[in-house]
């Protein structure tokens, strides 16, 4: 079968690719800086958010050198909005070690590239495939959903990803690692979708176990998700002459090193905390003024409600840890959405 299988799939993949900028264009090499870059940005993300992303990274960066020679700050404030921050901490430290330590040449091998900041299982595999064509088995959700009605895998996800990584080790063709594994996930985004997959038009229905069934919407089997907590703050809004007070978050953990409102902890609670804990944790003593409710911001484990407060000053104070931003357009564009969120409200 794999042989047949590939064989169909790379000669509907050579006819209806998809086109991104990130691609290899015909009679010119493929590089591995601009597949490392697409595969950190599409972690979790979708082509069509990371498209415009992409792009603008590339023209202000447009080699590995270059990004290593950016300032964090400003690699995060060009990422806002695409989530995840500690990706964009991981790809900066990451090109500077490749910069640095590796005369700006990337790693060859999967079992390489793994050993580099914000590199694992998935991302190592796909840059070694398609940039250096290495035979290894590339599975990201839309090859799961694909091999899982393939096979009509009953076993539920994420229990079931090493037997579909040993289903992809079967069908790998002898070459073309890198397109074979490309045109799964193409077939996966504009084929084989969650919802009302268009079987008769997939390039290896022949070979699928759940269309032959008619059952192909039953796959792929879900374990059951626990329902995500809620955590409820209030974030401070201190204003002066058109300038806010923003605070730098830590390098380490949630939204690392951007910018942001300050706010009370991010607790797990049942409503916002009351007058006392604002007292204890405002950066200033201020008269403080509703603004409103920010719209319920959504993180992978969690939902965020936010209430603002306003404080206005009659001059900048300088407070530690925080910074004065003039409050505009601009700024909110290199904000985190969920802080872009809590600006609107003002």
């Amino acid at each position: 079968m794999s042989k047949n299988f590939s064989t169909q799939l790379l000669n509907w993949y050579d006819r209806y690719q998809r086109d991104f900028p990130w691609r290899a264009v015909a009679e010119q090499p493929i590089d591995p800086y601009r597949v490392w870059l697409s595969e950190i940005m599409l972690q979790q993300t979708t082509t069509a958010t990371v498209k415009g992303y992409f792009e603008k990274f590339i023209t202000r960066w447009p080699t590995v050198q270059t990004l290593a020679a950016a300032e964090q700050s400003e690699v995060l404030s060009a990422w806002a909005g695409l989530g995840y921050y500690a990706r964009a901490r991981n790809m900066h430290k990451c090109a500077r070690i490749i910069a640095c330590d590796m005369d700006g040449t990337f790693p060859c091998s999967a079992d390489k590239l793994k050993k580099l900041p914000g590199i694992g299982d998935y991302t190592s595999a796909a840059i070694a495939a398609i940039a250096y064509g290495e035979n290894i088995a590339v599975v990201d959700a839309n090859v799961e959903r694909v091999i899982s009605r393939i096979a009509r895998i009953e076993t539920p996800f994420p229990t079931a990803k090493p037997q579909v990584k040993a289903i992809i080790d079967e069908l790998l063709p002898a070459k073309r690692a890198g397109d074979f594994a490309q045109a799964m996930m193409d077939v996966g985004a504009t084929i084989c979708t969650p919802r009302t997959p268009k079987c008769t038009i997939c390039p290896v229905k022949t070979f699928c176990q759940a269309f032959k069934s008619g059952d192909t919407e039953k796959y792929p089997v879900k374990a059951l998700k626990k329902p995500k907590p809620t955590r409820h703050i209030v974030s401070f809004a201190i204003i002066c002459d058109g300038q806010i007070l923003l605070e730098r978050r830590p390098d380490k953990g949630l939204l690392g090193g951007t910018l942001g409102l300050p706010s009370t902890p991010w607790e797990v609670r049942d409503d916002f905390p009351g007058d006392n804990e604002l007292k204890n944790h405002a950066p200033i003593e201020a008269p403080w003024q509703s603004a409103g409710q920010a719209p319920r911001h959504s993180f992978t484990h969690f939902h965020l409600e936010t209430n603002v407060v306003r404080a206005s000053l009659p001059e900048m104070t300088e407070i530690p840890k925080h910074e004065w931003h003039r409050n505009n357009s601009q700024l909110a564009e290199s904000l985190p959405t969920v802080f872009r969120k809590m600006l609107d409200v003002l």
